[in-house]
């Protein structure tokens, strides 16, 4: 992402009110991201608990409605598309706690729906799986207070003892920790 330089900014400053909305409404008509942070941050209707919704009911239709012929393959590119989901959520909304909850809601997907995926002769799935559990506990434990340390661990852990079971989880190109430690 670009950083606005000195010229930049006082080229802005000397845009008139007209010019400046304008250039506004240029601007999201193109970025549908930029809109959504835009609308965020002056319309009062849209709040941090709609977008958080419409996030989590994103992150389920992108997970239920995934197609191909391998469902392995296919949850796989699902769950990238949902990963990229998240991160838009917290780019607009600066929220990690709810960056956070989407995490979780997505693993609970994932872990009510999907374990049978981790049998299949794709590992492709089974280890974006285990990134995830892992990328959770790394967010919680960077930017999450202790106390809701607590709060997580037992999701936390039951999502491990679940990938720890399993026979791929030697094929794992990283260590996954048996359970998640509570400082």
């Amino acid at each position: 992402m670009p950083v606005p330089s000195a010229d930049f900014k006082q080229a802005l400053k000397k845009l008139s009110e007209k010019e400046k909305e304008a250039l506004v409404l240029r601007l999201v008509r193109k970025d549908a991201e930029a809109y959504d942070t835009l609308a965020y941050e002056l319309l009062e209707d849209v709040t941090l608990e709609t977008l958080f919704a419409r996030s989590s009911e994103t992150l389920h239709d992108i997970m239920f409605s995934v197609s191909g012929r391998s469902l392995s393959k296919a949850l796989s590119r699902g769950l990238k598309k949902a990963s990229q989901e998240i991160g838009r959520y917290q780019r607009i909304t600066k929220d990690r706690k709810g960056e956070i909850e989407l995490h979780l809601y997505l693993l609970h997907l994932i872990f009510e729906n999907f374990t049978g995926q981790f049998e299949s002769i794709y590992k492709g799935f089974y280890v974006a799986t285990a990134r995830m559990v892992l990328r959770t506990i790394t967010l919680i434990k960077k930017h999450l207070h202790e106390d809701y340390h607590l709060e997580y661990q037992d999701q936390l852990n039951t999502f491990l003892t679940d990938l720890n079971g399993r026979s791929k989880r030697r094929q794992l190109p990283f260590n996954l920790p048996m359970q998640f430690e509570v400082e």
